[in-house]
């Protein structure tokens, strides 16, 4: 007789979704109100990116994260100071929080981060750790572009990665 297959985990994630300039941005939190998942779209972006969660609307548990966003693209803040929960490598975790520390208005470019981190050299697993952040604009993934001041490597086009670099006045000389 087979074994028996336990059933697959599924976590419970409440989402809402805000729109902005750039168009629908959905934000997910965990059961601790912390941010797990945040990306431009609609909920069907957010469930292929979170392929193992229970999805269910709830603007009340999602209310700062909203708020917060909303002030980040009225030109009102600067900072996020959510709680986060993105699950990721050690190393894409190490990332994403070099990432936090890049201020409002500036850029970093991936050599740089890589320095930033200890990893001379590795520009190539910074973009990629880069590329699979999984709280957008939250943790400013944006702010990273290449050495000589051009955009790459945005998951959701480089118009809104202009579009956010232009926010915050951070689009590089060569661009304006």
């Amino acid at each position: 007789m087979p074994a028996a297959r336990s059933a697959p985990l599924v976590e419970a994630l409440r989402f809402d979704t805000v729109i902005t300039p750039c168009g629908p941005f959905t934000v997910a939190v965990d059961g601790r109100g912390a941010v797990l998942s945040a990306v431009f779209g609609t909920e069907l972006v957010l469930a292929a990116k979170n392929p193992a969660a229970a999805l269910t609307r709830d603007p009340a548990a999602t209310r700062e994260t909203r708020r917060q966003i909303e002030e980040y693209f009225a030109g009102r803040r600067r900072r996020f100071t959510l709680k986060l929960a993105a699950r990721g490598t050690w190393f894409q975790r190490r990332v994403w929080d070099e990432l936090t520390r890049i201020p409002f208005g500036a850029t970093s470019s991936y050599g740089d981060l890589a320095a930033e981190v200890g990893r001379p050299g590795a520009a190539r697993a910074i973009g990629r750790a880069n590329a699979t952040n999984p709280i957008c604009v939250i943790v400013p993934c944006h702010r990273v572009i290449r050495s000589d001041g051009s955009l790459t490597g945005f998951a959701y086009g480089t118009t809104i990665k202009r579009q956010l670099l232009e926010l915050e006045g951070a689009l590089p000389p060569a661009l304006l």
